[in-house]
């Protein structure tokens, strides 16, 4: 059993009990609900047609700030260095349950 949700720009590939980090979004009492789904399948090789009131409910573990990107800009002979760096603040979620179609599929 397996989702395709979308947040913050990106695709995710989700399924219950599975731990994720995505970028920092708004979030109540630990909970995040994702009702941006493109795609469920319940069954291998079998996608679920209607996805109209589909969600993902999620819990969040933590927050924290990524991996230091380094960012250097040099244009030779010109004496141009330029060197920045960047952090991304990020949110560590555990995917609880997806609800589809009056069906729900929790960890197994």
């Amino acid at each position: 059993m397996y989702a395709v949700i979308r947040t913050g720009g990106k695709q995710y590939l989700v399924s219950p009990g599975e731990k994720l980090k995505i970028e920092t979004t708004a979030h109540e009492n630990g909970n995040i609900e994702f009702s941006d789904i493109l795609a469920v399948s319940g069954e291998e090789g079998k996608f679920e047609s209607d996805l109209t009131g589909a969600k993902v409910l999620a819990s969040v573990v933590g927050e924290g700030r990524g991996e230091k990107i380094l960012v250097f800009k040099l244009k030779r002979k010109k004496q141009y260095k330029k060197m920045q760096g960047h952090r991304q603040n990020f949110v560590e979620v555990k995917i609880n349950e997806i609800l589809v179609n009056g069906k729900s599929f929790k960890e197994a």
